[in-house]
């Protein structure tokens, strides 16, 4: 037999044995006795009530003898010495003590204050007798005594009535707490758990059960039926339990055992991080999965913590090549920012030697993006120094750019004066020296560096227009001009129309050959007059059109050509569109890298600065362009879902 039957059979006390341990009379015969009890103390507090009168008082015999008590072990005091105001007297003391330790002298003192009572009106009445008075006119006093007796009495029965009601409410609450334990007792013979795992509770429960008291008669024999069926009920499950634990324990070791078995192809799996999860993942089901037979225990366990023990020495050897290569990022990292600091930004003097300087630093960016980590301890130090050689290349830049502008603004200046020489000329009739002069400004003019570009086209307008118009009042009076200025108009006017009919359909020769022609207006001389305005007009309206035309077609021309190629590709099979969109994805990804570093990097500067205002504008030009690269590339990739 095992334990579990042992404390079953420990608890399977009889009913009846239950019953005496707990109370020495059943819940019955206590009421009855109770009930008898009150009935016989409320006759005898009654029988001297105003139903009996003095006369039949006194017609019974006087007895001297003292009063033989019920139950005389019970009586606190002796009273047969008392007379009855003495009486009265203990009455109303006992009244300040509880009424279930007084209830016995209460009852002797009633007994003796009425054997008194009548034992003075039988002695009144014999003596008016004998005073020659008639037994029929006898009448005894008002006793004031009995008054007071009979009021504490009645705070008598009031209090044991209220003792009788407290016992009652203690019987309903114990009542109460019985059904509580019942329900305790039926949830646990009900329980889908291991019931075994509530033996414990189980006899909490039986134990309070024996601490509490009676409870009402009408409900006790059902309470105790409910008790003994719940606790056979309990101790069937725990017999019921062992066996299926038995099958649990079998079932356990075949799902362990296959976990081992689980665990050990893992040791032939190559990528030793995924091995590690899949561990992770077996050992999370080993610990859902309950125990295995006592014998069976020590040598499944120790099979699965070997296995575990090998695949954390190679995921350890993993995590220790890990820390080699975050040693030679490192290293890596180290150069990366020696070359970023070795750019020499005092050597960069034009805009096309800093943009390929800056090309160049962003290289060495996206070098460094590739590496992986270095070491944590380093890892934040080697950033730090990363930032501040990329800050000190970009403050340089903004310094220039800085410089620059104030360079512009001292061209504006020059071209500016240029331009009040060429009008305080332009009236001249000395035509030799004023053309040989206008000449010199007009080299003097080329020799000065750009302006900005918002004053650019106004200063040029200016300038061109004296110069033009100095030299068409030279040509007026000069005939030989007239013819040349007519020729010159022609030549103009052929290349405004060669412009207009430039065929656009490949743009780069298109943009080449517009080049070309430009220059080729340019190279040609001076107009009538009155045509400048004309052909001047014309020609910046054939060159805005043209270059218009080419801005649109430089995007449109890249799609068309992309959607020739995408037929060809579509003819060779989806793979062929499928590397094609990876590409593509890959290259768009890489833009969005850059768009994110650029942003990144405006984060670095306070707007506060103007060095840090022209390189915000910088990387905000460079941004924009490379959203448009992007925009363009998810075009194609529409283009190819499509095919797909």
């Amino acid at each position: 037999m095992n334990s579990l039957e042992e404390n079953k059979e420990q608890e399977m006390v009889p009913v009846e044995q239950q019953q005496n341990v707990e109370v020495e009379k059943s819940p019955e015969v206590v009421s009855e006795e109770v009930k008898a009890e009150n009935q016989t103390s409320d006759e005898a507090v009654h029988a001297p009530d105003s139903e009996k009168t003095s006369e039949e008082a006194v017609q019974e015999p006087v007895q001297e003898e003292k009063v033989v008590q019920t139950d005389s072990n019970k009586a606190k005091s002796d009273y047969n010495s008392y007379d009855r105001k003495e009486l009265v007297e203990a009455l109303r003391e006992l009244l300040a003590k509880e009424v279930e330790d007084i209830k016995e002298d209460v009852e002797l003192i009633k007994q003796l204050f009425y054997k008194r009572q009548k034992a003075e009106i039988e002695a009144a009445k014999k003596s008016f007798i004998e005073n020659g008075g008639e037994e029929a006119d006898f009448k005894p006093k008002k006793d004031e005594l009995e008054g007071i007796l009979k009021t504490l009495l009645g705070d008598f029965r009031s209090k044991k009535a209220a003792l009788q009601a407290r016992i009652e409410q203690e019987k309903e609450n114990n009542l109460l707490q019985k059904q509580h334990i019942l329900e305790q007792m039926k949830t646990l013979t009900e329980t889908t758990d291991d019931v075994s795992s509530h033996i414990n509770e189980f006899k909490e429960l039986q134990q309070k059960w024996k601490t509490i008291g009676q409870v009402p008669a009408t409900m006790s024999t059902e309470l105790w039926k409910q008790y003994n069926l719940y606790q056979e009920k309990f101790w069937d499950l725990i017999k019921i339990n062992n066996e299926l634990r038995e099958y649990d324990f079998k079932k356990n070791l075949e799902t362990k055992t296959a976990i081992c078995e689980a665990a050990e192809r893992l040791l032939g799996e190559d990528d030793i991080v995924v091995a590690s999860r899949q561990l992770q993942k077996l050992h999370e089901e080993w610990r859902e999965i309950g125990p295995v037979a006592r014998d069976m225990r020590e040598s499944v366990w120790n099979r699965f913590k070997e296995v575990t023990s090998e695949i954390n020495k190679k995921h350890q050897a993993y995590y220790d090549g890990l820390k080699k290569g975050e040693e030679e990022n490192e290293t890596l990292k180290i150069a990366v920012c020696e070359k970023i600091e070795a750019v020499d930004t005092s050597e960069l003097k034009t805009y096309n030697a800093w943009d390929k300087a800056t090309e160049t630093v962003m290289s060495y960016q996206e070098e460094w993006r590739a590496i992986g980590f270095a070491p944590r301890k380093v890892n934040q130090k080697l950033f730090e120094r990363y930032r501040n050689a990329c800050d000190t290349f970009f403050a340089a830049k903004a310094a220039f750019y800085k410089a620059a502008k104030a360079e512009m603004t001292e061209n504006f200046e020059k071209k500016k004066a240029l331009c009040e020489q060429a009008e305080a000329m332009k009236d001249s009739t000395d035509w030799k020296e004023t053309s040989d002069k206008f000449v010199k400004i007009q080299r003097e003019w080329k020799e000065i560096g750009p302006v900005q570009k918002k004053y650019s086209d106004e200063l040029w307008k200016r300038f061109i227009a004296a110069c033009d118009y100095f030299f068409e009042q030279k040509g007026k009076n000069v005939t030989d001009q007239r013819s040349v200025e007519a020729d010159n108009l022609a030549k103009k006017q052929e290349i405004i129309a060669k412009i207009e009919g430039l065929d656009t359909s490949n743009p780069s020769e298109a943009y080449n050959m517009l080049k070309g022609l430009m220059e080729e207006f340019r190279s040609v001389g001076f107009v009538p007059f009155k045509e400048k305005d004309k052909v001047y007009k014309a020609y910046r309206t054939a060159i805005d059109a043209k270059f218009d035309v080419l801005n649109i077609d430089a995007s449109n021309r890249r799609m068309e050509s992309f959607r020739s190629n995408l037929e060809d590709m579509a003819d060779k099979g989806d793979r062929k569109l499928y590397r094609e969109r990876d590409k593509l994805v890959r290259t768009y990804e890489h833009l969005k890298s850059e768009i994110a570093t650029y942003e990144n990097n405006i984060g670095f500067f306070s707007a506060t600065s103007k060095k840090a205002d022209n390189m915000l504008k910088e990387m905000e030009r460079k941004i924009e362009n490379l959203k448009e690269e992007c925009k363009l590339i998810e075009q194609k990739i529409e283009l190819i879902d499509e095919k797909l």
